[in-house]
């Protein structure tokens, strides 16, 4: 078979599997019959096995297979089961969805978009419901960077596709909500320590408690160090730059950052609030940075939510939430002057906003569920400076605040044959930039069997331009030029997706998919002054499938995807930073020693093109073994991160005198946690 022709017959053999998985199900009762007629007691082990449920895609409790979109949901025991570090490693291994590192911040990739110059602003990212993208860059932190330690999660729900019809602007190609756990679910004071190569070093220690009376209470700090090892850079290695230590970076990729949680409820309220304290030093002379510098950024955010949940009549249930956030970021750089002698330079933003939210579920009408919601928020700080500190010279500081509004609504309708229509719309009034938009999306389901679920998919969603995109401004060879007269970014999608259940446990996922994306935000190297500048390309097109199974064999389980996709700007030439493939195989299964288990992972890409040249495809091999009953009240896991010590590398992007940089080798880690 001849390359050319592989990616035009995989669609067709992926298709051959799961209609030969669909075949071999055995038939089973109608799942919406039997919810109505039997109780929770009374349905076989099997069933309630397949009842997954979320919240995330409507903002109420619905089966996976109702939902508006292909969700998947990770749990505790996949974050446990596979060593994963950073919410980054999880989201890694999800059909359709790829994840870079420029040895500063993670960010994220889906469906072939994963623009230079973006923090993560084309996602929404939720804890507990409660939205934490940040007010000046938009950005959702995934990696060392993040919020939580990912002992404390309990579950994340990903529902890919637009979600601006029920959370507005950043969730264009995907809604991530991660579920932080109950002190039920510790039931007193555990601890953990984890020791690996690098000089990693991790500790936690975590109190949960869970009364009587329903309250509930959980506790959790966290601190990780790592020193990193020395990373050449040939880009660097010139005859002409003596001074750069022969393209070696000594002693500058090193990572350190602390967590903090806490989180009550009692009687239907509930009071989360989590910190992070995250700082990295830079190695990679971005931004015209001095090559060899002990350059470095400091991330910190705190984020409170206090949400109350109760049903006030038989048909009628209430959410309400108030949040806030302050988010602050200081990055501590030498560049060069006019000279050419180093200057320290001090980078910043402050970010604070608050928000409020109620939701009102109905049920009074025969076969439906209707949702209707009204959101506020204030972006109170948006907040930009930039100065040398020696001499001192302001450069930038910019001070700006904004306000936005919304209003939704969301009607769940079952239609008979097996036929569910989900509709709703959403309104947003964004103060600034000045964005009014309407964000509609449709999706009908129709239940052809008990196992098998068509859904056709239908929807747009919206980004506002940050400030960081439209304000920033700094002079010098290695600046940014502000445009304040950016437009929103506009994405249109058209997505078929068929769900089959497997008969023994599991299920198998095919979605084809279609994004028209208007006024792409990108950014580009000015051509009549050489700086950075964010503009809105014409257009990009999207068209690709994705081909998901979760099966189990008895104890062990199989979860692999591959994704074909194809993105293009208007010039019809394949984006930037956009693999055509990606193939992911996650496995775990029991070793039958003291709780032993293995979990093992292979994530592959295909090669994705860079300003110049291109980032080579790779297969990267991740595993971990677990004893879960060495000791009374102890857990032992063994990983191996890059096992077979792969050497593969992400696109750079205008910022990096490199056009690609290169990923982590082989690392190790040994974690023991304990329960007292």
């Amino acid at each position: 078979m001849s390359k050319r022709f592989l990616p035009r017959a995989l669609p067709v053999i992926v298709c051959a599997v799961l209609l030969h998985c669909a075949s071999a199900a055995q038939a089973g009762t109608d799942a919406a019959d039997g919810a109505a007629i039997r109780t929770l007691s009374t349905i076989p082990l099997e069933d309630l096995m397949q009842m997954r449920v979320v919240t995330t895609a409507s903002k109420f409790a619905q089966p996976i297979s109702d939902a508006p979109s292909s969700v998947v949901v990770l749990t505790a025991a996949d974050i446990r089961d596979f060593g994963w570090r950073t919410l980054a490693d999880a989201l890694a291994t999800l059909p359709g969805l790829y994840v870079t590192n420029d040895r500063n911040y993670a960010y994220l990739g889906a469906r072939g978009f994963l623009r230079p110059g973006d923090y993560n602003s084309r996602f929404l990212l939720l804890v507990d419901g409660v939205r934490v993208n940040d007010a000046v860059y938009d950005q959702a932190l995934i990696g060392t960077e993040g919020l939580l330690d990912m002992d404390m999660v309990k579950r994340i729900e990903f529902v890919p596709g637009p979600g601006s019809a029920v959370y507005g602007s950043n969730a264009l190609f995907g809604v991530i909500n991660v579920v932080t756990r109950d002190g039920s679910g510790l039931s007193g004071l555990q601890g953990s320590l984890t020791g690996g190569t690098q000089g990693e070093r991790r500790a936690r220690t975590s109190y949960g408690w869970h009364g009587q009376n329903g309250a509930d209470l959980l506790l959790s700090a966290s601190a990780f160090n790592r020193t990193g090892r020395d990373l050449y850079f040939p880009e660097f290695d010139t005859p002409d730059t003596p001074d750069t230590h022969h393209g070696v970076a000594r002693r500058l990729d090193w990572d350190r950052a602390q967590n903090f949680l806490v989180k009550g409820s009692f009687g239907g309220v509930t009071l989360s609030a989590s910190h992070v304290a995250r700082t990295k030093g830079v190695p990679t002379g971005s931004f015209g940075a001095v090559f060899g510098a002990p350059d470095r950024t400091r991330d910190t955010q705190t984020s409170i939510g206090l949400t109350w949940n109760a049903r006030v009549a038989p048909a009628l249930a209430l959410a309400a939430q108030l949040q806030s956030g302050q988010a602050d970021y200081v990055g501590t750089g030498w560049y060069p002057d006019d000279a050419g002698l180093p200057r320290l330079n001090i980078d910043g933003a402050h970010a604070r906003w608050y928000g409020a939210s109620l939701n009102a579920t109905l049920t009074n009408l025969p076969h439906q569920k209707i949702v209707l919601g009204a959101e506020l928020g204030n972006d109170a700080r948006r907040d930009q400076y930039n100065y040398d500190a020696q001499p001192y010279a302001r450069l930038l500081d910019d001070r700006r605040s904004a306000t936005r509004q919304a209003v939704f609504v969301e009607d769940e309708i079952q239609l008979p044959a097996g036929f569910l229509v989900n509709a709703g719309v959403r309104f947003d009034n964004h103060e600034s930039p000045d964005t009014h938009r309407f964000s509609p999306r449709v999706a009908v389901v129709y239940k052809a069997t008990s196992a098998d679920t068509v859904k056709l998919i239908a929807g747009s969603a919206f980004r506002t331009p940050n400030a960081y995109e439209m304000y920033y401004a700094l002079p010098g060879s290695d600046g940014q030029i502000p445009n304040p007269n950016l437009r929103r970014e506009r994405v249109t999608t058209r997505e078929l997706v068929l769900e089959h259940t497997l008969a023994g446990g599991g299920h198998a996922t095919l979605s084809l998919f279609r994004y028209r994306v208007d006024d792409l935000i990108s950014q580009q190297v000015d051509a009549a002054s050489g700086l950075l500048i964010f503009r809105n390309i014409d257009q990009a097109n999207a068209r690709g499938l994705e081909a998901a199974l979760d099966r189990d064999f008895g104890p062990v389980r199989l979860r692999a995807s591959y994704s074909w996709q194809l993105a293009r700007g208007t010039d019809g030439v394949p984006l930037i930073d956009s693999p055509r493939h990606l193939a992911k195989a996650n496995l775990t299964a029991p070793l039958g020693w003291r709780g032993g288990r293995v979990g093992a992972e292979l994530l592959c890409s295909g090669k994705r093109l860079a300003d110049q040249g291109a980032a080579g495809g790779y297969c990267v091999a991740n595993v971990t073994l677990s004893a879960l009953r060495l000791l009374p009240r102890a857990e032992l896991s063994l990983s191996a991160y890059n096992a077979f010590d792969r050497r593969y590398a992400d696109v750079g992007g205008p910022a990096f005198v490199q056009p690609t940089l290169a990923r982590e080798g082989r690392t190790l880690a040994a974690k023991l946690d304990w329960r007292f």
